[in-house]
């Protein structure tokens, strides 16, 4: 098949663009695939972090992708929509996270379908964690000119189908982030971030946002004795004051490590090898990119039962379901999750990350388009 791949690609950073080079790659095995990408992603005032490109400490895959889409300059959506439709696609294949991308992914998206050309968007969110009253509209507007959607958590699919009734989802679990290479052996990891080499070690990773429930982390945290340790990594969207005042009132607060800044992509391994297990406390959620790095590191996690992280996780045995995202439910879960052999989580999680590849990935989405 002959497939336009339009969303984020090299020179930009992050899991959005890490997952369209991964999932690339494997469809360009079998397939003639071109990248479209971004000259401007988005405006500076959205986005609250350092920088969205590359840097030297990025291991980024430089996908040789055509740079059009503005997306708050409607004159770049007709020439992208041009351009794709120029090269007459079986599939345009998009990615969607957020309104602010309805509009510009939308006009390019309607401007293409057709008989010929099957539209068809990986979902991330539906409906932002952090609410705006247009998200609906501008998600119903984007929908309509989609033939077909791929969703990674039932809580998606249903947000897809609240808001276009009549829609075709295809329901696939997020694949793993295997570009990682090798974890760090955990005392190595450790001793090269600074922590206790034998506390019993906790890992909040990623964008540190109100809905990813750090707080009540750190609430839990409190409740535990010496022996545990926390690691927080990850850049923050906001202020950290917040956290910082909460972490300067623990009792326990020598046992908590915040890095906070954007994590290279050479320095996740050192994260997760120094880890015991991966803590998502999340008030709101979908699914998580985080849970795909963990598991390729065959590290379990921790999560809350919001969104679709219940689906990701298999209680008991890749890890463990919180109740609810309170901070006492927390402290107990981690506290239970210590009291299980070690070896289990591993030999459990190897079990599920052979079918978690971005080439079966590939091969599903794209049987699913031709139907």
């Amino acid at each position: 098949m002959n497939i336009a791949y339009l969303s984020t690609f090299y020179p930009y950073r992050g899991g959005i663009a890490q997952f369209n080079a991964n999932l690339y790659r494997a469809i360009e095995k079998d397939h003639l695939v071109t990248a479209y990408t971004f000259t401007r992603q988005y405006p500076d005032f959205l986005f609250p972090g350092k920088t969205q490109l590359v840097t030297e400490a990025d291991i980024a895959d430089p996908i040789a992708s055509v740079r059009m889409l503005d997306t708050i300059n409607p004159i770049s959506w007709y020439h992208t929509a041009q351009a794709i439709k120029k090269t007459q696609p079986d599939v345009l294949l998009m990615k969607y996270w957020m309104s602010y991308m309805a509009p510009s992914l939308g006009y390019v998206a309607g401007s293409v379908k057709s008989k010929h050309t099957t539209v068809m968007t990986v979902v991330d969110n539906a409906i932002p964690h952090e609410k705006k009253f247009f998200d609906k509209a501008f998600a119903r507007y984007f929908m309509n000119r989609n033939h077909k959607f791929v969703a990674m958590s039932d809580s998606v699919k249903n947000d897809i189908l609240s808001i276009r009734p009549d829609a075709q989802v295809l329901l696939k679990e997020h694949p793993l982030y295997d570009h990682f290479g090798a974890i760090v052996p955990t005392q190595e990891a450790r001793k090269k971030l600074g922590l206790h080499p034998d506390k019993k070690t906790l890992l909040f990773f990623g964008f540190i946002r109100d809905y990813k429930g750090l707080d009540l982390l750190i609430e839990a945290f409190k409740q535990l004795d010496d022996s545990y340790q926390l690691v927080i990594a990850g850049e923050s969207y906001g202020s950290f004051e917040e956290y910082q005042n909460q972490i300067e009132a623990l009792p326990n607060k020598a046992n908590c490590f915040p890095f906070v800044r954007y994590i290279d992509d050479f320095e996740v391994p050192l994260f997760f090898g120094a880890s015991d297990v991966v803590v998502l406390p999340y008030k709101s959620a979908t699914q998580s990119g985080i849970s795909a790095i963990a598991y390729h590191f065959e590290i379990p996690i921790i999560a809350t039962d919001v969104g679709g992280l219940k689906e990701i996780i298999e209680h008991g045995k890749t890890g463990l379901i919180i109740d609810k995202p309170e901070s006492n439910l927390i402290a107990n879960s981690v506290q239970n999750f210590y009291q299980l052999p070690a070896e289990n989580w591993k030999l459990e999680i190897r079990k599920k990350k052979d079918a978690l590849s971005w080439e079966a990935f590939a091969q599903s989405i794209l049987e699913f388009a031709k139907l």
